[in-house]
């Protein structure tokens, strides 16, 4: 089980991104991909087989995992994510700061 996952509110905690918040789109071995965070510029090709245009697009870069913490929304900050086993034998994630788990 990771400790991210895809739609879930996270906060960068280190980079030229540092304190900005946003959702995850996906995930890549060790890199996370976040809403309008370490937006780059990339020169494409048109492709009309693709109904694509050609010229520049501004997109989402990867960012290592380690660089963003998950937002815990009552205590309004980023958070370290743990994992615990429920009575009933399931696995969850938790908040490390106040036990909580983690929707979603």
């Amino acid at each position: 089980m990771n400790r991210l996952k895809k739609g879930d509110r996270v906060v960068v905690i280190a980079g030229k991104n540092k304190g900005t918040q946003g959702n995850v789109l996906r995930l890549d071995e060790d890199r996370v991909f976040v809403e309008n965070v370490n937006m780059v510029k990339r020169h494409t090709k048109a492709n009309p087989g693709a109904n694509q245009p050609g010229g520049i697009i501004e997109r989402e870069a990867g960012i290592h995992q380690s660089n963003v913490m998950l937002f815990n929304p009552s205590t309004k900050a980023g958070d370290r994510v743990g994992f615990k086993v429920l009575g009933d034998g399931k696995k969850v994630r938790v908040f490390r700061s106040n036990g909580e788990v983690v929707e979603g």
